[in-house]
This record gives structure tokens, sequence and C-alpha cells, in this order.
């Protein structure tokens, strides 16, 4: 197990005018699990890859367990890493495969056996060590994979994607084997994803990148309730937050197709601004009927997406579109009018100048 240590990394690609990678700070507990996510070209591959020793970085330093390996070879920082492409030899045995590092490594046949044998025990492949890739289903090769850098027995874990293939559903199953094998092992790990639903129900602290650059770092909780931007705001969560530009008119925010009473802590987290940013989550806003309403849209919809326990519509409010989250048994068809509400607690502040938060939905007003 290791603390992985990255202070003020950075790293330019040669004739690129923009840091791929602009002055990464993280410190890892040891065993922890960290998902880097944001969105293609965010530069957590990149990130990654100079952990791995793959790619130089241009500034900073990179220590595993308090020791500098700025400039050691890939193969001599005991990282194993799996990628997006299983990158299995389709002339050897799934045995073959696991085992092939630690060949190279001079390592014994027995030890060899004996380390292949029980990482097959642990992903559940006994059966298939004989078989080769040609042979096994997506999900197979991808726990291939997975055991071959686990009978390593590395310092480090590092994953680029490993589940982007696979079908919606084995990934599903595929990303809880890897919590259950993480809590199993207990090695530091790097889990590199765009999909946002992955990071939080994986990650035990998750750095969300933009641009190079960390916006926030937090356990899934915090990024959820408290982001610290519009960007994390929007990033975080499935659909997608709601945004209405707002006039402050006292103790109320304002804007084409709703008004809003906000109560004491809203009301001083928005200070002497003129203008906000309200931000709601599609899962915090119900039908309501019309009437005295302290938070009310107002609008007509647009679109009906049934799911099951619940139905998703889109409201034309004003000049926005918001998303909401209704139940399934609640009447709706494109064009009915409705009114939507939700719980003065559950909106997010945001200034428009700076798109930082202003405040989060447990109504405590945050700096930053």
């Amino acid at each position: 197990m290791a603390i992985v240590e990255l202070r003020q990394v950075s790293k330019r690609y040669p004739g690129a005018e923009q840091l791929a990678v602009d002055d990464f700070n993280l410190v890892t507990k040891d065993g922890e699990f960290i998902v880097l996510v944001g969105p293609s070209g965010c530069g957590k591959t990149t990130t990654m890859r100079m952990i791995a020793g793959l790619d130089r970085h241009t500034h900073g330093q990179i220590l595993i367990n308090g020791r500098d390996v700025s400039g050691v070879p890939a193969k001599d920082r005991d990282i194993a890493m799996v990628f997006q492409s299983y990158a299995l030899y389709p002339h050897m045995t799934v045995r073959e495969n696991m085992g092939f590092s630690l060949r190279l490594k001079r390592y014994g046949k027995t030890d060899i056996s004996k380390r292949v044998n029980e990482t097959a025990a642990i992903l559940g492949i006994e059966k298939l060590l004989d078989r080769r890739p040609k042979d096994l289903s997506g999900g197979q090769q991808q726990r291939v994979a997975l055991g071959r850098a686990i009978v390593r027995q590395p310092q480090v874990f590092l994953m680029d994607e490993p589940l982007s293939n696979l079908d919606a559903k084995l990934r599903v199953d595929m990303r809880a084997e890897i919590v259950k094998l993480h809590h199993q092992l207990g090695v530091t790990t790097f889990y590199v994803t765009h999909d946002q639903i992955e990071a939080m129900t994986m990650g035990q602290r998750i750095a969300v990148m933009r641009d190079g650059v960390i916006q926030q770092l937090d356990p899934p909780n915090s990024l959820y309730k408290k982001p610290v931007n519009v960007f994390v705001a929007g990033f975080i969560g499935t659909p997608s937050m709601n945004f209405l530009a707002a006039i402050v008119d006292g103790n109320r925010v304002s804007g084409k197709g709703f008004s809003l009473l906000l109560d004491d802590a809203k009301h001083s987290a928005i200070g002497e601004r003129a203008e906000v940013l309200v931000g709601i989550r599609p899962e915090h806003l119900h039908s309501a009927t019309a009437g005295a309403l302290d938070l009310k849209f107002t609008g007509a919809i647009e679109v009906v997406e049934p799911v099951g326990s619940f139905t998703m519509i889109q409201v034309r409010v004003g000049d926005t579109v918001l998303t909401a989250q209704i139940g399934s048994s609640e009447p709706a068809k494109i064009g009915d009018p409705v009114v939507l509400t939700c719980q003065s607690n559950q909106i997010y502040l945001f200034d428009p100048r700076t798109d930082l938060a202003l405040s989060g939905i447990d109504g405590q007003s945050e700096t930053h």
C-alpha cells in the first residue's frame, strides 16, 4: 500500500499553448480510492500517465511513500495499470497472460502458479485459466486484465476507463466488483472516468477536472451537496442541475416565470448582489397545485419521459427549460400547464460573474 502525493504537477505537450494539466495538487490516504472525473480533454488520463511514468511532467513533484519518483522509469515505480483496452496477448492463455509480468521479473514457476491461482479465485475466473482471450466475453477479458494487475501485488493501481468497452448492465456489475476488490486488497487506487455516476458510486474522494485544473476534490456527498462552482454543480448529478438567472428584490429572487422567497441563510449568502444564478436539481423539483407557494415555477410541459418509478418532464419556464422529476402516477402531457415547487433549502445560489457558489442545499453560506 502507498501514499501518493502530487505537488504542483503540470504538463505541457510540445507545441501546445495550453497546459494539459495545471498545478495539480493531491495527497492520498494509504489505501484510498481516488477517482479523476471530467469531460474529454480535461487532463485526467494525462495525470494518470504521469503517475505511472508513461508521460514526463514538466513541473512539480510526484512522490510515492515519500520517495520522489519523477525520474524513475515506469517499470520501477511498483505500479500496475489497467487500460481501457484489455491489451491481452491473443496467443497466450489466461494463465500465461496473468503470469507474464512475473515471468519477466524472474519469479519461480511455483510462485507464479500460486499467485495466479489465488488471484483467479478472487476474481472467480479459475475455470478460464486455460482459455485464450478470443474465447472470452468482454466481462471475462476485463477480469483477466484486472487479474494481470492484481497478481503483481503493486503499491498502486491505476485504472484508465477500464469499463468503457462493456455494455451498461455489465458496467454496473463490474464497478461493484472493483469496489469489492479494493475493499479486499486495500491498495491505493486512481480511477479515471468521464462517467459521473461511475465516479460517485466508486470513489472515496473525487477530483473533478476541467481544462487541466482540479475544480473540486471532495467525497461524493460533498460534491453533490456543496459544489464549489457552476461547472461542478452541472457536471455532478443526473440529469444535470437546472440554472436560472434571477434578480434580487429583498428576500426574494425572481425571473421570467418564477418567484422564490429565500430563507434567512440564503438571503444572507447573497449579500449586496443585485443578480444571482439559481440552481435546482431535477430530483428536488415536484409538481404542485397552483396557489400561494413560496417557491414556484409556472410553465408548460414540452417533454415527458416515463422511466418506471418516476417520470422526468421538461417544462418551459420563461426563457429556460427546466427538468423535473414527478411521480409516475401523476398525469403529464405535452402542452399541459404545470406549477413546480421545491423546498427553500434545496436551492443553490451562484455568483453569475464568477460562477462561484454562494450556498449549498443545507442552507449554510459558503465562502470560496
